[in-house]
């Protein structure tokens, strides 16, 4: 009880310390987003209107820094993220919550499957040093250093423009009214294919490698070797003794990448002008869009540090050394 509460009082404040940071950062980059935004919309108001625009985004000149960062912990208790200047007037919020679905469906599935995989296949890999699965390594680290735009670009190439099977941007069929049907959700399934195979190939490789390296190691302890000398299977002694300690620093590296991915591949998204937050991210960077990056990035903030969470609770669960020391 006691680490829990020791790990809880360190994320409240890594919570503090971030939503700080997420406060100020967009404050320091150059540039005036509503003056941004008035040029783009090519409008022309008055010094009343232009005003009443900067308090409306929480930028009022009249308020020192303190007073608009005292506002705006006020909003977030309140659930207020304020409204989006890229997509004026929709609040933060809506935007927020129409493309994290985009993002969880396809980087999340495409995480857990590229974790699952390359976990099993580096269990193996590991238990099996020299077979035929060994000898691939070295080809899956080869595509896993081929960033996530260029192979989504090959994609593009190969499998939209030389051989049309697949479409190569956007979530749905044009034309398509977002609702619970089979036409509906297999154009979904369709436009995540591409997206979805480009993130999985490109990660697979570290998680193979990382298990495998693990594995090795593994097997050369005394509890496997005591294990063999009790005659017990091969299969029990390859994952119930060997995987499951070999597991635990994977175990860090999952955790992170879920928290990960309600910030999407962001680069993938932009690549198949996929609707998730990745790509709404680079719009709101674009337009130097406050409220929306800060939303953005404290969704992703929360996510890790949940995440992180969830580890340390796995580890408690998974090794017993940790609990003792606990």
């Amino acid at each position: 009880m006691t680490f829990l509460l020791r790990r809880g009082l360190f994320y409240l404040i890594t919570l503090w310390a971030a939503i700080t940071a997420n406060f100020l950062l967009p404050r320091l980059l150059p540039g005036d987003p509503v003056q941004a935004m008035i040029t783009k919309l090519g409008g022309r108001l008055n010094s009343d209107a232009m005003a009443s625009l900067y308090i409306l985004f929480g930028l009022d000149e009249k308020k020192s820094i303190w007073e608009q960062y005292v506002d705006y912990w006020g909003a977030l208790a309140r659930g207020d993220l304020g409204l989006s200047f890229t997509f004026f007037p929709t609040p933060v919020a809506d935007v927020l919550s129409q493309s994290l679905p985009w993002t969880l469906g396809l980087v999340g599935v495409t995480t857990i499957i590229a974790f699952l995989l390359g976990t099993l296949l580096g269990v193996y890999a590991g238990w099996k040093r020299g077979s035929w699965m060994d000898n691939l390594i070295p080809v899956t680290t080869f595509l896993s250093s081929i960033p996530y735009f260029w192979l989504g670009l090959i994609a593009i190439s190969v499998f939209s423009v030389t051989f049309p099977l697949l479409p190569a941007s956007g979530g749905y069929a044009a034309g398509l009214v977002p609702e619970w049907s089979g036409e509906f959700i297999g154009s979904v399934l369709e436009h995540a294919v591409l997206p979805g195979i480009t993130i999985v190939v490109s990660s697979v490789a570290g998680w193979i490698l990382g298990m495998r390296n693990m594995m090795v190691t593994v097997t050369a302890e005394d509890y496997v070797l005591v294990a063999r000398a009790k005659g017990l299977s091969q299969k029990r002694i390859m994952f119930a003794y060997a995987a499951r300690n070999a597991v635990l620093p994977s175990i860090s590296g999952f955790a992170l990448s879920l928290g990960f991915i309600v910030g999407g591949a962001l680069l993938v998204e932009m690549v198949f002008s996929y609707p998730g937050l990745g790509y709404v991210l680079f719009q709101g960077i674009g337009a130097k869009d406050y409220p929306l990056m800060q939303g953005v990035f404290l969704v992703i903030t929360l996510a890790v540090l949940v995440a992180n969470l969830l580890a340390d609770i796995g580890y408690l669960l998974l090794d017993p050394r940790t609990r003792r020391e606990g």
